[in-house]
Protein backbone atom coordinates (compact mmCIF):
# COMPACT_ATOMS: atom_id res chain seq x y z
CA UNK A 1 0.00 0.00 0.00
CA UNK A 2 2.41 2.45 1.08
CA UNK A 3 4.98 1.48 -1.65
CA UNK A 4 2.27 1.83 -4.70
CA UNK A 5 1.39 5.25 -2.67
CA UNK A 6 5.09 6.31 -2.94
CA UNK A 7 5.37 5.12 -6.56
CA UNK A 8 2.09 7.45 -7.51
CA UNK A 9 3.45 10.37 -5.46
CA UNK A 10 6.09 12.08 -8.18
CA UNK A 11 3.70 10.94 -11.11
CA UNK A 12 0.83 13.14 -8.91
CA UNK A 13 3.15 15.59 -8.44
CA UNK A 14 4.34 16.00 -12.07
CA UNK A 15 0.66 16.55 -12.86
CA UNK A 16 0.17 19.08 -10.63
CA UNK A 17 2.90 21.03 -11.07
CA UNK A 18 2.71 21.06 -14.94
CA UNK A 19 -1.12 21.95 -14.60
CA UNK A 20 -0.10 24.82 -12.04
CA UNK A 21 2.45 25.58 -14.76
CA UNK A 22 -0.04 25.26 -18.08
CA UNK A 23 -2.77 27.57 -16.16
CA UNK A 24 -0.20 30.12 -15.26
CA UNK A 25 0.44 30.89 -19.18
CA UNK A 26 -3.01 32.03 -18.96
CA UNK A 27 -2.44 35.18 -18.28
CA UNK A 28 1.19 35.62 -20.54
CA UNK A 29 -1.18 34.76 -23.50
CA UNK A 30 -3.87 37.37 -22.59
CA UNK A 31 -1.40 40.33 -22.31
CA UNK A 32 0.02 38.88 -25.62
CA UNK A 33 -3.17 38.90 -27.54
CA UNK A 34 -4.11 42.70 -25.98
CA UNK A 35 -0.86 43.98 -28.18
CA UNK A 36 -2.75 43.29 -31.45
CA UNK A 37 -5.59 45.75 -30.26
CA UNK A 38 -8.36 43.51 -28.99
CA UNK A 39 -10.49 43.87 -26.31
CA UNK A 40 -11.77 41.69 -23.18
CA UNK A 41 -14.78 41.38 -24.74
CA UNK A 42 -13.36 39.82 -28.00
CA UNK A 43 -11.00 38.33 -26.68
CA UNK A 44 -12.63 36.19 -23.76
CA UNK A 45 -15.66 35.10 -26.37
CA UNK A 46 -12.53 33.77 -29.00
CA UNK A 47 -11.15 31.64 -25.52
CA UNK A 48 -14.61 30.29 -24.33
CA UNK A 49 -15.80 29.83 -28.46
CA UNK A 50 -12.60 27.10 -29.19
CA UNK A 51 -13.26 25.87 -25.09
CA UNK A 52 -16.94 25.21 -25.59
CA UNK A 53 -16.70 21.77 -27.70
CA UNK A 54 -13.96 20.69 -24.99
CA UNK A 55 -15.77 21.26 -22.12
CA UNK A 56 -19.43 19.69 -23.68
CA UNK A 57 -17.06 16.97 -24.10
CA UNK A 58 -16.10 16.57 -20.82
CA UNK A 59 -19.47 16.74 -19.79
CA UNK A 60 -20.97 14.29 -22.07
CA UNK A 61 -18.22 11.72 -21.22
CA UNK A 62 -18.26 12.19 -17.21
CA UNK A 63 -22.52 12.06 -17.41
CA UNK A 64 -22.34 8.83 -18.84
CA UNK A 65 -24.52 6.19 -17.15
CA UNK A 66 -25.23 8.99 -14.53
CA UNK A 67 -28.75 9.92 -13.33
CA UNK A 68 -30.37 12.93 -14.82
CA UNK A 69 -29.75 16.84 -13.46
CA UNK A 70 -32.72 17.56 -11.22
CA UNK A 71 -33.80 21.07 -11.72
CA UNK A 72 -32.46 22.28 -8.66
CA UNK A 73 -29.04 20.80 -10.07
CA UNK A 74 -29.76 22.80 -13.26
CA UNK A 75 -29.96 25.73 -11.02
CA UNK A 76 -26.94 25.18 -9.07
CA UNK A 77 -25.12 24.51 -12.12
CA UNK A 78 -26.24 27.94 -13.65
CA UNK A 79 -24.97 29.78 -10.48
CA UNK A 80 -21.81 28.41 -10.11
CA UNK A 81 -21.30 28.82 -14.03
CA UNK A 82 -21.93 32.40 -14.37
CA UNK A 83 -20.29 33.01 -10.97
CA UNK A 84 -16.89 30.42 -10.73
CA UNK A 85 -16.34 30.95 -14.60
CA UNK A 86 -18.14 33.48 -16.62
CA UNK A 87 -17.68 36.15 -14.60
CA UNK A 88 -14.38 35.42 -12.76
CA UNK A 89 -12.99 34.82 -15.97
CA UNK A 90 -14.59 37.90 -17.48
CA UNK A 91 -13.48 39.99 -14.55
CA UNK A 92 -9.68 38.71 -15.10
CA UNK A 93 -9.32 39.61 -18.56
CA UNK A 94 -10.44 43.04 -18.16
CA UNK A 95 -8.13 43.62 -15.32
CA UNK A 96 -5.02 42.43 -17.61
CA UNK A 97 -5.26 45.35 -19.22
CA UNK A 98 -4.23 47.27 -16.51
CA UNK A 99 -1.34 45.42 -14.56
CA UNK A 100 1.01 43.03 -14.88
CA UNK A 101 0.76 39.37 -15.20
CA UNK A 102 2.88 38.57 -11.90
CA UNK A 103 1.06 40.65 -10.08
CA UNK A 104 -2.33 39.34 -11.61
CA UNK A 105 -1.36 35.67 -10.40
CA UNK A 106 -0.34 37.35 -7.11
CA UNK A 107 -3.94 38.44 -6.20
CA UNK A 108 -5.73 35.03 -7.84
CA UNK A 109 -3.45 33.29 -5.10
CA UNK A 110 -5.06 34.92 -2.59
CA UNK A 111 -8.03 32.83 -2.70
CA UNK A 112 -8.13 30.54 -0.04
CA UNK A 113 -8.28 33.37 2.23
CA UNK A 114 -11.25 34.74 0.46
CA UNK A 115 -13.08 31.69 0.91
CA UNK A 116 -12.15 31.36 4.56
CA UNK A 117 -13.45 34.85 4.65
CA UNK A 118 -16.80 33.75 2.70
CA UNK A 119 -17.16 31.38 5.56
CA UNK A 120 -17.04 33.42 8.50
CA UNK A 121 -19.70 35.82 6.35
CA UNK A 122 -21.53 33.06 5.84
CA UNK A 123 -21.61 30.12 7.97
CA UNK A 124 -19.65 32.54 10.91
CA UNK A 125 -16.45 29.76 10.48
CA UNK A 126 -13.57 31.31 12.87
CA UNK A 127 -10.18 31.87 12.27
CA UNK A 128 -7.26 30.67 14.37
CA UNK A 129 -4.01 32.85 14.93
CA UNK A 130 -2.20 31.26 12.48
CA UNK A 131 -4.30 31.53 9.82
CA UNK A 132 -5.07 35.38 10.47
CA UNK A 133 -0.67 35.71 10.33
CA UNK A 134 -0.93 34.37 7.41
CA UNK A 135 -3.32 36.49 5.66
CA UNK A 136 -1.71 39.31 7.10
CA UNK A 137 1.67 38.34 5.70
CA UNK A 138 -0.04 37.51 2.21
CA UNK A 139 -2.00 40.77 1.79
CA UNK A 140 1.36 42.52 3.10
CA UNK A 141 3.16 41.01 -0.16
CA UNK A 142 -0.19 42.23 -2.32
CA UNK A 143 0.13 45.78 -1.00
CA UNK A 144 3.93 45.92 -1.81
CA UNK A 145 3.66 44.83 -5.71
CA UNK A 146 0.72 47.13 -6.08
CA UNK A 147 2.51 50.16 -4.74
CA UNK A 148 5.12 49.00 -7.77
CA UNK A 149 2.13 48.36 -10.07
CA UNK A 150 0.93 51.84 -9.42
CA UNK A 151 4.56 53.73 -10.21
CA UNK A 152 5.00 51.78 -13.12
CA UNK A 153 1.25 51.28 -14.93
CA UNK A 154 0.06 54.65 -13.19
CA UNK A 155 -3.26 55.64 -11.95
CA UNK A 156 -4.97 52.33 -14.11
CA UNK A 157 -3.37 49.70 -11.57
CA UNK A 158 -5.80 50.53 -9.07
CA UNK A 159 -8.59 49.27 -11.51
CA UNK A 160 -6.83 46.51 -12.72
CA UNK A 161 -6.40 45.18 -8.98
CA UNK A 162 -9.88 45.61 -8.31
CA UNK A 163 -11.11 44.12 -11.46
CA UNK A 164 -8.75 40.99 -10.36
CA UNK A 165 -9.37 41.15 -6.81
CA UNK A 166 -13.64 40.94 -7.89
CA UNK A 167 -12.54 37.66 -10.42
CA UNK A 168 -10.88 35.87 -7.13
CA UNK A 169 -13.97 36.73 -5.10
CA UNK A 170 -16.68 35.27 -8.17
CA UNK A 171 -14.22 32.35 -8.14
CA UNK A 172 -14.02 31.77 -4.12
CA UNK A 173 -17.84 32.00 -4.01
CA UNK A 174 -17.79 29.07 -6.39
CA UNK A 175 -15.83 27.15 -4.39
CA UNK A 176 -18.08 27.81 -1.52
CA UNK A 177 -21.17 26.83 -3.17
CA UNK A 178 -19.62 24.26 -4.89
CA UNK A 179 -19.71 21.14 -2.57
CA UNK A 180 -23.17 20.07 -2.37
CA UNK A 181 -23.27 19.73 -6.15
CA UNK A 182 -19.32 18.13 -6.68
CA UNK A 183 -20.64 15.41 -4.17
CA UNK A 184 -23.97 14.84 -6.29
CA UNK A 185 -21.98 15.06 -9.85
CA UNK A 186 -18.61 14.65 -9.34
CA UNK A 187 -16.45 17.02 -10.67
CA UNK A 188 -15.57 16.25 -13.56
CA UNK A 189 -18.98 16.24 -14.01
CA UNK A 190 -19.82 19.62 -13.08
CA UNK A 191 -16.49 21.62 -14.09
CA UNK A 192 -17.50 20.38 -17.48
CA UNK A 193 -21.55 22.12 -17.17
CA UNK A 194 -20.43 24.79 -15.50
CA UNK A 195 -17.91 26.14 -17.61
CA UNK A 196 -20.11 25.01 -20.75
CA UNK A 197 -23.07 27.56 -19.08
CA UNK A 198 -19.51 29.99 -18.88
CA UNK A 199 -18.54 29.42 -22.86
CA UNK A 200 -22.39 30.31 -23.63
CA UNK A 201 -22.44 33.32 -21.47
CA UNK A 202 -19.18 34.96 -23.31
CA UNK A 203 -20.94 34.21 -26.79
CA UNK A 204 -23.91 35.96 -25.61
CA UNK A 205 -21.66 39.05 -24.67
CA UNK A 206 -20.56 39.33 -27.16
CA UNK A 207 -23.60 39.07 -29.50
CA UNK A 208 -25.11 41.87 -27.32
CA UNK A 209 -21.90 44.21 -26.94
CA UNK A 210 -20.57 43.54 -30.22
CA UNK A 211 -21.04 43.10 -34.22
CA UNK A 212 -20.51 39.51 -35.33
CA UNK A 213 -18.49 41.12 -37.88
CA UNK A 214 -15.82 42.91 -35.38
CA UNK A 215 -15.06 39.20 -34.70
CA UNK A 216 -14.11 38.39 -37.70
CA UNK A 217 -11.57 42.06 -37.70
CA UNK A 218 -9.12 40.72 -35.14
CA UNK A 219 -5.31 40.00 -36.12
CA UNK A 220 -4.64 36.64 -37.21
CA UNK A 221 -2.50 36.30 -33.80
CA UNK A 222 -5.31 36.54 -31.44
CA UNK A 223 -7.49 33.91 -33.34
CA UNK A 224 -3.93 31.68 -32.48
CA UNK A 225 -3.55 32.19 -29.01
CA UNK A 226 -6.69 32.33 -28.27
CA UNK A 227 -7.23 28.54 -29.20
CA UNK A 228 -3.69 28.43 -27.14
CA UNK A 229 -5.49 29.41 -24.48
CA UNK A 230 -8.69 27.31 -24.50
CA UNK A 231 -6.24 24.32 -24.80
CA UNK A 232 -2.79 24.19 -23.40
CA UNK A 233 -4.31 27.58 -20.85
CA UNK A 234 -7.83 25.97 -19.88
CA UNK A 235 -8.87 22.62 -20.85
CA UNK A 236 -5.61 20.51 -19.85
CA UNK A 237 -4.89 21.81 -16.45
CA UNK A 238 -7.89 20.78 -15.49
CA UNK A 239 -7.65 17.53 -16.69
CA UNK A 240 -3.92 17.99 -15.26
CA UNK A 241 -5.14 19.00 -11.66
CA UNK A 242 -8.12 16.64 -11.60
CA UNK A 243 -5.74 13.48 -12.48
CA UNK A 244 -3.33 14.52 -9.76
CA UNK A 245 -5.67 15.02 -7.10
CA UNK A 246 -6.78 10.92 -7.88
CA UNK A 247 -2.96 10.25 -7.53
CA UNK A 248 -1.48 12.57 -4.45
CA UNK A 249 -5.23 14.24 -3.09
CA UNK A 250 -6.11 17.97 -3.05
CA UNK A 251 -3.89 18.86 -0.41
CA UNK A 252 -0.63 18.46 -1.82
CA UNK A 253 -2.17 19.23 -5.04
CA UNK A 254 -2.95 22.33 -3.94
CA UNK A 255 0.07 23.34 -2.35
CA UNK A 256 2.31 22.14 -5.55
CA UNK A 257 -0.12 25.91 -6.76
CA UNK A 258 2.73 28.04 -5.49
CA UNK A 259 4.51 27.15 -8.28
CA UNK A 260 2.00 29.57 -10.60
CA UNK A 261 2.72 33.18 -9.27
CA UNK A 262 6.83 31.77 -9.97
CA UNK A 263 5.89 30.69 -13.26
CA UNK A 264 3.86 33.56 -13.82
CA UNK A 265 6.74 35.81 -13.25
CA UNK A 266 9.31 33.88 -14.92
CA UNK A 267 7.23 34.16 -18.13
CA UNK A 268 6.21 37.20 -17.39
CA UNK A 269 9.81 38.39 -17.62
CA UNK A 270 11.35 35.99 -20.59
CA UNK A 271 8.12 36.25 -23.07
CA UNK A 272 6.46 39.84 -22.40
CA UNK A 273 9.56 42.08 -20.93
CA UNK A 274 8.13 42.45 -17.75
CA UNK A 275 10.61 44.65 -15.20
CA UNK A 276 11.42 41.82 -11.99
CA UNK A 277 12.23 44.22 -9.44
CA UNK A 278 13.03 43.38 -5.54
CA UNK A 279 9.64 45.25 -4.79
CA UNK A 280 8.12 42.49 -6.69
CA UNK A 281 10.61 39.87 -5.43
CA UNK A 282 9.64 40.54 -1.90
CA UNK A 283 5.92 40.63 -2.94
CA UNK A 284 6.21 37.41 -3.87
CA UNK A 285 7.65 35.88 -1.02
CA UNK A 286 5.88 37.53 1.38
CA UNK A 287 2.34 36.40 -0.71
CA UNK A 288 4.00 32.60 -1.10
CA UNK A 289 4.81 32.28 2.82
CA UNK A 290 1.26 33.52 3.73
CA UNK A 291 -0.84 31.46 2.22
CA UNK A 292 1.81 28.46 3.01
CA UNK A 293 1.31 29.70 6.80
CA UNK A 294 -2.75 30.52 6.12
CA UNK A 295 -3.20 27.01 4.56
CA UNK A 296 -1.10 24.73 7.19
CA UNK A 297 -2.69 26.34 10.50
CA UNK A 298 -5.67 24.36 11.52
CA UNK A 299 -8.74 26.40 12.35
Amino acid sequence: MSDSHDRGLLPGLMLAVAGSIAFSGKAIIVKLAYRYGVDAVTLIMYRMLFALPIFALMAWWAGRGKPALSGRDWLGVLGLGVSGYYLSSFLDFAGLQYISAAFERLILYLNPTLVMLLGWLLYRKTFGRAQLAGMAISYCGVVLVFGHEVRVQGGQAALGALLVFGSAVSYAVYLVYSGQLVKRLGSLRLVGLATTVACLCCLLQFALLRPWSMAAAVAPQVVWLSVLNATLCTAVPVLLVMMAIERIGPALSAQTGMVGPLSTILMGVLILGEPFTAWIAAGTVFVITGIFVFSRAKS
